[in-house]
């Protein structure tokens, strides 16, 4: 797929989810508590800011200290911006970027609706972030990356909006070897957080050359099984494309979800 076409059935994909409160994955709660979330967590934040589409807690290890500055790349409708607000207390700022009017929408109704005033929501893509250069102490994501089509210039531009010295912790999913072709051109894989996936190495290397250094991969597990077998995208697309059982099974051994940080120089 082209990336304008990319960037359009994702956003279009992710604006059914908004209006429709649901999950591209099993529902919000267990899917949360599967990959790090804790119940603490899941009361801590408004009634739908959760809409279980993760692949890892970056706020739990970013070391959030209070007063920071953090930028939230492809927020959906606010749950780690809100957790992260807990962390840098009222002299500090979260800024949530989305590509999704739906989405900020929606983020911004949660955000009323708890009172958080330390918290604003843009709308933008994350390869031209509406943010200044040199702006913020934290950048974090949750499986994001992996849908932008140009992820070279999502990390640069994280690069960029980061102080010197400044860090950021990104869950996402990665691959261990290469996906069938069916499933790389495959609407469904791709709104499934599936197909934009890079191999690991590939991925490690384009933040590297980003400028990034202390790179470093926090945790790495095999992306939760479960998640896969409720997942509506992925049996869309085993229907669809009529993938044996033993190929899904090898797709699915080859999935990773990752912790990543790094830090720009100082």
């Amino acid at each position: 797929m082209k990336e304008a076409e990319i960037r359009k059935t994702v956003r279009e994909g992710y604006a059914k989810i908004a209006v429709s409160k649901g999950s591209c994955c099993s529902p919000a709660g267990v899917n949360s508590r599967n990959i790090g979330y804790n119940d603490k967590d899941l009361k801590a934040v408004p009634e739908g800011a959760n809409l279980g589409l993760g692949c890892g807690n970056p706020v739990a290890i970013a070391s959030l200290k209070e007063g920071e500055t953090v930028l939230d790349l492809g927020s959906g409708a606010g749950f780690d911006c809100f957790l992260a607000a807990g962390r840098v207390g009222e002299k500090g700022k979260i800024i949530g970027v989305d590509m999704t009017p739906e989405m900020i929408e929606k983020a911004r109704e949660n955000a009323e609706k708890g009172d958080y005033r330390n918290v604003e929501f843009r709308l933008g893509e994350i390869e031209n972030l509406p943010a200044a250069d040199n702006s913020v102490d934290v950048v974090l994501s949750n499986c994001v990356i992996n849908l932008v089509p140009d992820k070279s210039k999502a990390f640069g531009e994280t690069f960029r909006v980061l102080k010197p010295g400044g860090r950021f912790m990104i869950s996402d999913i990665v691959l261990t070897q290469e996906l069938p072709e069916i499933v790389k051109q495959s609407v469904e894989a791709y709104i499934g957080c599936l197909s934009g996936a890079l191999l690991k190495e590939e991925y490690l290397r384009k933040i590297e050359e980003a400028g990034f250094r202390d790179i470093g991969i926090v945790e790495e597990t095999s992306f939760p099984v479960e998640n896969i077998i409720n997942d509506p995208t992925a049996k869309t697309l085993i229907d669809s494309c009529n993938i044996s059982t033993e190929k899904v099974a090898e797709v699915t051994g080859s999935i990773r979800s990752i912790r990543v940080q790094g830090i720009k120089p100082a």
